[in-house]
């Protein structure tokens, strides 16, 4: 068996689906349809039992596509409460029921789900842009966001 210790995963193993390599650097693993192993494991850990570790927590906030910041506003928190919980491995239970509902209602195809997500998302990608002010003599005055420098 292989372990699969994606994101921080510690207890997944695969029985079977994948097969080892020889290459010119050595040994190399290959997954087949990692795409739905991942699918898979993200629906197990929805429906699994007692509370999420902070890794399964990351892991599933992260096949969101949500930073920690998205999901901070999504719960009414800031982000560095939701990089605590994912260090620590102490999600509170609304958070981790939220979050399992999130990424259900995701995949099942909820588009106003999805929706909010993405506007979250872009929210937070606008918060570090900054708005380029250029003058043209046809248009005047045109707005352009670039990525604002650290």
């Amino acid at each position: 068996m292989l372990k699969f210790d994606d994101g921080g995963l510690r207890d997944v193993w695969l029985a079977n689906g994948y097969e080892t390599r020889k290459t010119p650097y050595g040994e190399a693993t290959a997954i087949h349809d990692l795409d739905g192993l991942i699918l898979s494991i993200c629906g197990a850990l929805v429906r699994k039992g007692g509370q999420l570790t902070g890794a399964e927590f990351r892991y599933l906030r992260q096949h969101l596509r949500l930073s920690q910041a998205s999901l901070g506003k999504l719960l009414g928190v800031s982000e560095q409460s939701v990089a605590l919980w994912e260090k620590r491995s102490r999600i509170p239970v609304l958070a981790d029921k939220h979050l399992r509902l999130l990424w259900t209602e995701r995949h099942e195809g909820n588009e106003t789900i999805a929706r909010v997500m993405q506007r979250v998302n872009d929210v937070e990608r606008l918060i570090h842009q900054r708005l380029v002010m250029k003058t043209t003599p046809r248009k005047g005055w045109q707005a352009q966001a670039e990525a604002a420098e650290a």
